[in-house]
């Protein structure tokens, strides 16, 4: 468990702060806004109104004693760079910020903060993928070029089994296992056989996975 700190309550705020609770984090959420505030508050650990713009307001919250802050202002830049600055000014260890262009993570990343996230650019970047075959589920990315997708398993697989398939040599993917509902089975022996209308987890270059989920 982790102690979080999430500053601004816009959507991408408001629906962080609510997952961070939900794997079992302590949340504290500030906003400005009363009446969002007051709607979050039954949700998290602690809600409180205020402006994190204004010295003493930072100051009051001891954001040193979060593993995390997020600054998630997204209508004003300016108060972002701002409140950015003056977390590292009191000693937060790690700020990750929103931004929604290239030249404000430059910025926010020249004043300190730690990482920067780009929440519609990387739904876009997932969107795109996922619908660029008919049968990819899900998708994950671990850099530019390597992910793990979720497809249902290719018509020319169906009865052979991992050894016969040779995915590894014939396809250089790795199969990492079969997602059942939202189980996720590990496959560890070579004769495991594929089977109609199965999911199956792959790692590999983006660019080799979706030549094979693009295969008939």
């Amino acid at each position: 468990m982790q102690s979080m700190l999430v500053i601004g309550l816009g959507r991408f705020g408001r629906n962080l702060a609510l997952h961070l609770m939900e794997l079992g984090n302590e949340v504290m959420v500030i906003d400005k806004n009363e009446e969002v505030v007051d709607q979050l508050a039954p949700y998290v650990t602690q809600a409180k109104i205020g402006d994190c713009m204004k010295e003493p307001v930072l100051d009051a919250l001891g954001v040193s004693n979060f593993d995390i802050c997020f600054v998630c202002i997204s209508e004003d830049f300016q108060s972002s760079l701002e409140i950015t600055s003056l977390l590292k000014d009191y000693g937060a260890s790690r700020v990750v910020a929103k931004a929604d262009r290239e030249i404000h993570a430059k910025f926010l990343r020249k004043i300190g903060a730690n990482e920067v996230i780009y929440p519609e650019r990387d739904m876009a970047q997932r969107a795109a993928v996922k619908y660029s075959a008919q049968n990819i589920f899900d998708y994950i990315e671990f850099t530019s070029e390597y992910a793990i997708f979720e497809i249902e398993v290719p018509a020319k697989w169906i009865g052979k089994s991992l050894k016969e398939v040779d995915v590894r040599s014939r396809y250089r993917i790795n199969v990492i296992g079969q997602k059942n509902d939202q189980q996720v089975i590990p496959i560890t022996s070579a004769d495991f056989v594929f089977l109609p209308g199965e999911h199956l987890l792959l790692a590999g270059s983006k660019k080799d996975l979706l030549m094979l989920a693009k295969e008939k």
